[in-house]
């Protein structure tokens, strides 16, 4: 999964042996160019600041929550908590069922937007991701649930550097993404997809993608929507 989204921080796969970790909270602080959300933009085109910190036991559960803010900003653009399991399947794959708790809260008239998802990921190693997820807006009586899937690939270069690539298609229910004036829209689908260089050394990971989306809302398109590059850098404990 691309270190792009915060909700992609919480749900990122490990990088090695499952439940191999010498301590069981672990962390990340990251700066990211912009937080998008499968493929539609959350905030716009400034610098953002990131935060999450996991717990994990040996018998394949852990917690987490996170957070993130734009610069020179005191309120939350994003936060999220999230509870999963994980199980080895075989040598090379493992799974992971996670249920998360997400909002994007909003300024002035504009709504924010909550929802509760359950995902189920299948995961090679550190190489192959394969989720499916459906998520449901929290606090709409019209809300329903949609479904999403997403498969990504990151792929050794060298040893630090790695090419990802990734995709997914998703359902948006227009009255459920309130603040992003979808007003009078119904549900439909997109997709959205992004390919990138990720260079990793010890606890420092910087990384650049080129994002694209096809079927999303014009609302989220042109200036002050999705840009088409997105660089983030990011340090974990």
């Amino acid at each position: 999964m691309l270190f792009a989204a915060l909700a992609l921080l919480a749900l990122a796969s490990p990088s090695g042996p499952l439940h191999a970790q010498a301590s069981p909270f672990a962390g990340t602080v990251a700066l990211t160019s912009q937080l998008v959300d499968r493929g539609l933009p959350i905030t716009a085109t400034r610098p953002v600041l990131q935060g999450e910190l996991n717990w994990s036991a040996p018998n394949g559960w852990s917690l987490g929550a996170a957070a993130a803010s734009e610069m020179r900003s005191t309120r939350l653009a994003e936060g999220l908590l999230h509870v999963a399991y994980s199980w080895p399947v075989s040598t090379n794959w493992q799974m992971q069922a996670s249920v998360l708790y997400y909002d994007a809260p909003r300024r002035g008239r504009s709504r924010g937007y909550r929802r509760v998802e359950a995902d189920l990921a299948w995961i090679y190693r550190d190489i192959l991701t394969f989720n499916l997820a459906a998520l449901r807006a929290v606090g709409r009586p019209d809300a329903h649930t949609n479904p999403a899937a997403e498969a990504n690939l990151r792929w050794p270069l060298t040893r630090h550097l790695s090419l990802l690539v990734g995709g997914g298609v998703a359902r948006f229910q227009g009255s459920a993404y309130g603040y992003y004036r979808y007003y009078g829209e119904g549900p439909g689908y997109y997709r959205y997809g992004q390919a990138g260089l990720v260079w990793r050394s010890d606890r420092w990971r910087v990384e650049l993608d080129r994002i694209a989306t096809d079927g999303a809302p014009a609302a989220r398109r042109g200036t002050g929507g999705l840009s088409p590059w997105m660089a983030s850098m990011s340090w974990s404990f």
